[in-house]
């Protein structure tokens, strides 16, 4: 079992995630975007996000994967939840709980692209940049880190910690990847 180091308290990330509502509420103060949540990572966050916002949004959500029971992404995505809500000259807003090498989030840009919204923006819990591949602009981030996976607050290794109130970064160990 990987050992969980501390990264962030749920007293922290609800500061981030206010701040970063305060500004989506007002870049969109005269607009009703839809936020399009990512599962299944993005569930805490977005609920979180919703409540701290000022503005009226529509919520949706896609399921895309990539990781399985892995630290690194397989990078082959497969879209396994499609959106419901019409987004056609739109105003999207992507949720995501952690952008990493950044193929998942052009994979998800390139797929809500298709259906023609008048914008699309990205909001990320964490800004990852140890594996990034793909160069995205991220609109709205709440916290910024170079290295490490994390889990708790929706997020998950496996299937496992998303429960957690606060966010740690895993410590794998020789024994814990056998």
């Amino acid at each position: 079992m990987p050992e969980l180091i501390p990264a962030l308290k749920q007293d922290e990330i609800l500061k981030m995630v206010s701040s970063a509502a305060q500004r989506i509420s007002l870049e969109y103060y005269d607009k009703e975007p839809v936020l399009i949540g990512v599962l299944k990572g993005s569930f805490v966050f977005l609920s979180d996000l919703v409540r701290h916002l000022s503005i009226p949004v529509k919520i949706d959500f896609i399921a895309v994967s990539s990781y399985g029971s892995s630290v690194s992404s397989s990078e082959e995505i497969r879209l396994t939840k499609h959106h419901d809500i019409e987004i056609k000259d739109r105003d999207i807003l992507i949720v995501e709980d952690i952008i990493d090498t950044g193929l998942t989030i052009s994979f998800i840009i390139n797929y809500l692209q298709s259906f023609h919204p008048k914008s699309i923006k990205i909001c990320t819990l964490i800004d990852k940049h140890e594996r990034r591949k793909v160069n995205i602009n991220i609109d709205f981030k709440c916290h910024v880190v170079k290295n490490g996976f994390f889990v708790g607050y929706g997020l998950d290794f496996a299937e496992k910690f998303r429960e957690l109130p606060d966010i740690y970064k895993l410590n794998f160990n020789q024994r814990s990847i056998s």
